[in-house]
């Protein structure tokens, strides 16, 4: 399709499918192949990241257009088959658009019963149409999609009269249609074989011996469509001409956002806490919000039904409903997979920007969409909270142990854990500035110290010593809430050299010059890590790490962290078992988040 409606795709293209560094990668790859809208990949992502497509578009027509002067009017389509609609994260968003009443998302399903396993009837039996119907979508069924060209089209037109409802035409059709193999589940995932494939194009009137040949008369039937949608690009450059002319207050500042400037000195808004108060990091994350949230009049978010606990809402912003598509906050319910993969089509639509929270534990339950967002460049932000057995009483069905090496070993990713006030704002000056990297901030449930020595700008080192001597002893190292116990830990060393480090990012500091990261951790020194999660990834970066081997437990915070021995009295006893055994001949760290020592 690229290749015939004139997008930069040639037969040459098309015959490197599946092939080293070729545009026609297996699975279509968002900013790599021309006229792909977004990187679907796994069963569901499409429909969830259309319905961000169609919000977004909900949102800017609200805003900004004028009568007569509709800039955002458009239609988003999806396909999707039976895989697709078995998904969990499809029934997620799909309930959410239903409640959206995207009356402009319109979905095509292949409905052609036929899995990889087999008929569906093995699998999957339910009543879709009923199904989505009552997830609050309009439904039309075409009985001979195969064939009945006339009734798509007429489907296509009672959906374009739809005003309250997200719109599924439901295709019934054969897969692998005129073909020997057709209706099987062979042809859902396996080549025709060349003489399947010739005698399919004989069938349909074409030279069965010729291959990569597009016959004139399909070239002549689509001339049309690339004439018709130049002159539409044409014609709505013209319509923006005339916004600018007649609107250019509101055309300067949607220049603005489709560009990512902001509407003033972020820096001089970030909140300095320059008091000696104990906020946790998910209040400073509000306040920074607070004060940075008119300057980007493009970010939009909310949180999965844990507002009151993610603390994701700004004070004055509208919930982003039906009945109000100019709010700026969403209200995504219990649907972390879907929020995120529905952010993810946010970004694809190109001019909005997404945060979006829940607690750090159920990062999991979304892992497929934030892969997505890291491999297709997205600027996500995500607002990760209650980040640690500091959760307390919940217990360790809610308490994560093990997410925080798992969002650390995704590429192109940026995990940020600040250790108070002063970082957090530098965390959420590095996630705005970000163009190409998705942010995961990882925030406390309980309270922290302002600390002395720590620096919004420093934070983006990804690491820096906030207490220093001169020939250290030992190094003492923290992420977020653990940077506070290893202070606590350097007091009780008060006979050795002790520097402690904040160290908010792994990435941000393995991106730094070798030199600066070895002056925070100096060759030789043995350094002792406390982090209140898995261990796994420390031995990059300490000789020992004190954190966690097991789940956590169900108890008020402070009894947890003594329970697991995550104590300033167990970092010092570390520290000097350390000092002990290597004096200042510690080995050699590799000081990279993938383990390696640079050659």
């Amino acid at each position: 399709m690229l290749h015939l409606t004139d997008y930069n795709m040639t037969l040459d293209d098309l015959k490197k499918f599946r092939t080293l560094h070729s545009k026609t990668p297996g699975h279509p790859e968002f900013g790599h192949t021309e006229g792909v809208d977004a990187t679907t990949g796994p069963l569901g992502q499409g429909i969830c990241n259309a319905i961000g497509m169609a919000l977004a578009e909900a949102h800017l027509a609200a805003r900004f257009n004028k009568d007569q002067l509709p800039l955002f009017d458009h239609y988003t389509y999806v396909f999707c088959g039976d895989g697709c609609l078995m998904e969990g994260v499809v029934t997620e968003g799909m309930s959410f658009a239903g409640h959206q009443k995207l009356n402009k998302l319109i979905v095509f399903y292949d409905d052609n019963n036929i899995t990889i396993d087999g008929n569906t009837n093995l699998t999957f039996t339910q009543d879709t149409p009923a199904v989505v119907k009552g997830l609050g979508w309009h439904v039309i069924t075409v009985h001979d999609a195969d064939n009945d060209l006339l009734s798509i089209k007429k489907a296509i037109e009672e959906a374009h009269t739809i005003t309250d409802k997200p719109i599924m035409i439901v295709c019934k059709t054969t897969i692998g249609y005129a073909t020997k193999m057709q209706g099987t589940a062979k042809v859902h995932g396996s080549p025709l074989g060349s003489d399947a494939l010739k005698n399919l194009k004989e069938i349909c009137g074409f030279n069965g011996e010729q291959s990569f040949i597009v016959p004139e008369i399909v070239r002549q039937d689509f001339a049309p469509i690339i004439s018709r949608n130049k002159q539409r690009l044409a014609q709505w450059n013209s319509l923006k001409q005339q916004y600018e002319q007649q609107h250019p207050t509101e055309a300067q500042q949607l220049q603005r956002m489709i560009a990512h400037q902001l509407e003033g000195d972020i820096l001089a808004k970030l909140p300095q806490y320059n008091e000696d108060k104990k906020i946790a990091t998910r209040s400073t994350s509000q306040q920074v919000l607070n004060a940075i949230y008119s300057l980007i009049p493009s970010l939009v978010g909310g949180s999965a039904d844990l507002t009151p606990s993610n603390l994701t809402d700004v004070s004055g912003c509208k919930d982003m409903q039906p009945e109000n598509r100019t709010g700026r906050y969403i209200r995504f319910g219990v649907r972390e997979h879907a929020m995120v993969a529905i952010a993810n089509g946010i970004l694809y639509h190109g001019i909005l920007r997404t945060y979006v929270g829940t607690f750090l534990n159920f990062a999991s339950y979304a892992l497929g969409a934030l892969r997505l967002s890291a491999l297709s460049q997205l600027p996500n932000i995500f607002i990760f909270t209650h980040d640690s057995i500091g959760l307390g009483q919940d217990g360790p069905t809610h308490q994560p142990v093990e997410v925080l090496p798992l969002l650390r070993s995704i590429p192109n990713h940026t995990v940020i854990r600040p250790a108070d006030g002063r970082e957090t704002s530098g965390a959420y000056l590095y996630a705005i500035q970000s163009t190409k990297t998705p942010t995961s901030l990882i925030l406390s449930r309980q309270d922290l110290p302002q600390l002395n020595g720590t620096d919004i700008q420093k934070t983006l080192l990804g690491a820096y010593t906030i207490q220093s001597h001169e020939n250290p002893d030992v190094v003492l190292v923290g992420t977020g809430s653990e940077v506070s116990l290893v202070v606590e830990a350097a007091r009780l060393l008060s006979d050795l050299k002790v520097n402690v480090v904040s160290m908010p990012s792994w990435e941000l500091f393995t991106k730094q010059p070798l030199e600066y990261r070895k002056s925070v951790f100096p060759e030789g020194i043995p350094v002792v890590s406390a982090e209140a999660s898995s261990t796994f990834g420390w031995s990059s970066f300490s000789h020992y790490c004190v954190g966690m081997t097991t789940f956590g437990a169900s108890a008020a915070a402070e009894e947890v962290y003594k329970y697991l021995n995550i104590t300033a009295d167990n970092v010092a006893d570390k520290a000097r078992k350390l000092v002990n055994k290597y004096g200042k001949n510690a080995p050699r760290l590799p000081l990279s988040v993938v383990g390696q020592e640079e050659l």
